[in-house]
């Protein structure tokens, strides 16, 4: 049984409102057509997905399930710091956990959707 790869679009849309009925319209499709991540502001998606935050991310993307020690080793930072961006990454859904703790990037994919005019830079 084949199964399609999950993706993920980060959008930044101050009606959130709207981007959840948009999300809602495609979740009613007949096929799978993603998932979607929105931030109401540049500021509070800069705030949360930090250089750092996405560097776990990427060591990730791939790599099947891993231990939060080993993630830690692969990026050369504290393990307890990593430990609390995994956190960061799990609440926003980016990454997700294993019963024993264990980290996996279930995406093929994360595009990010964004158009940055005229918006105050402060949420």
């Amino acid at each position: 049984m084949s199964m399609t790869p999950r993706t993920l679009t980060i959008t930044l849309q101050p009606d959130w409102q709207s981007g959840l009925r948009a999300a809602a319209r495609k979740a009613t499709s007949a096929s799978y057509q993603g998932e979607v991540l929105n931030f109401e502001s540049p500021a509070s998606f800069f705030g949360r997905l930090t250089e750092r935050r996405w560097a776990l991310v990427g060591a990730l993307q791939g790599q099947g399930t891993m231990a939060v020690r080993e993630l830690a080793r692969r990026v050369g930072r504290d393990v307890k710091r990593v430990h609390e961006d995994v956190q960061a990454l799990a609440e926003l859904g980016l990454i997700e956990r294993d019963e024993a703790g264990a980290v996996v990037c279930p995406f093929a994919d994360v595009h990010i959707d964004m158009h940055v005019n005229g918006w105050p830079l402060a949420a």
